[in-house]
């Protein structure tokens, strides 16, 4: 019986394949946008968007450095006017980090942001107006090598569409691309990334899923109006993961309410989580319990606030008793297990040293910043 019941489980492990393997990615044309490259087997690129006034370009620079400090690559500014489009030169100048304008309504705007040497501009064909407008900004990016996105978005499809369908279905939605895509099609232009966001999760992957069949261009993921941080992040994991893992994905934006910065944070957590980037110190913590004889999440703050400026990817276990946490901090990189007031430090599954609760922080980070830093 021993021997039959090993041979079941061996079976499905054989049959669902190895528990660490990758999503097999879809192969999306590859589209430049600056250094970066969308699609062609490259990594997921991270985005985020500042949300600053544009036309300040002293704290629209700030703000897109603390992104690009983060992990950001590439940074989205929205261009609502002429005084926005009139900052983007100077703003393009103090950033290394690829520039993409966010363009609605106003054809000329998105022509002063190509002329202001933008890498990529995401534009609305539906609310762009008509096709001549849509062409002519079609022209500018190919004169200048800048890539553009087609987005359409639920909360503006053509009323045409809504009457067929009645809502913002994925059906209208993929049919708005269809239509969204005809002169870039009809005049040859390539370098086009695509989007389709609305605030149903279900119907954000059932869109998706459909783009991915239908056109081999790189695709943006994002859950538009996604909301506060806590909920904003879980409900873009649980839409955009369902979606990565199942290979298709080019680029991703966390959308959160509130400072820029976390949407970085949590993209690359949900791109780790799912084996397709690392960056940076990955620390992990108990949730705690009845026996837990430390101040786990006071420990794990300080740790993880303190390997900020480490690039390294390491796996970092910060957990609070006897039971699992010996076993979980062997098996990171670096560990602690405390009990009692006091921790045991793990490197790479050896017992390094045991100090007192006050110290445990700061000998876990010296261990780490000896060795990664």
């Amino acid at each position: 019986m021993r021997e039959s019941r090993t041979n079941s489980a061996a079976s499905v492990l054989a049959s669902s394949g190895s528990p660490d393997r990758r999503p097999r990615r879809r192969r999306a044309a590859a589209v430049r946008v600056g250094p970066v490259t969308l699609g062609g087997g490259n990594p997921v690129a991270v985005q985020s968007m500042t949300n600053t006034r544009t036309d300040d370009v002293r704290a629209t620079v700030r703000q897109a450095r603390r992104l690009e400090r983060a992990g950001c690559e590439l940074v989205r500014v929205a261009v609502p006017g002429e005084s926005a489009a009139a900052a983007l030169p100077a703003i393009r100048r103090r950033l290394s980090v690829p520039l993409v304008a966010d363009v609605h309504f106003d054809y000329r705007l998105a022509l002063a942001a190509l002329a202001a040497g933008a890498d990529k501009v995401r534009i609305n064909p539906g609310n762009i107006g008509a096709s001549w407008k849509v062409e002519e900004i079609i022209r500018a990016a190919a004169d200048r090598g800048a890539a553009l996105r087609v987005g359409v978005n639920a909360g503006s499809l053509d009323r045409r569409l809504l009457r067929k369908h009645r809502r913002p279905t994925p059906d209208a939605l993929v049919e708005s691309m269809a239509l969204s895509l005809e002169p870039f099609e009809r005049l040859g232009f390539r370098a086009i990334v695509l989007s389709a966001k609305t605030t149903d999760g279900r119907d954000t992957i059932a869109v998706y899923r459909a783009l991915a069949r239908s056109w081999r261009y790189p695709l943006h993921l994002g859950l538009t109006e996604a909301g506060l941080r806590f909920e904003g992040a879980v409900r873009s994991a649980t839409v955009m993961g369902t979606l990565l893992e199942q290979g298709i994905g080019d680029t991703v934006r966390v959308s959160l309410a509130g400072d820029p910065v976390p949407e970085v944070v949590a993209a690359w957590e949900m791109l780790r989580a799912l084996g397709l980037r690392q960056r940076g110190p990955a620390v992990y913590a108990c949730p705690t319990c009845g026996r837990t004889e430390i101040d786990v999440e006071s420990l794990a703050r300080r740790v993880r606030r303190a390997l900020a400026g480490v690039r390294t990817p390491v796996r970092v276990a910060v957990m609070g008793c006897v039971v699992n946490g010996p076993g979980e901090a062997r098996d990171a990189d670096y560990g602690v297990a405390g009990g009692k007031g006091k921790g045991a430090i793990f490197v790479r599954g050896r017992v390094v040293k045991t100090c007192r609760y006050g110290r445990i922080a700061d000998e876990l980070v010296r261990e780490i910043l000896a060795r990664e830093a």
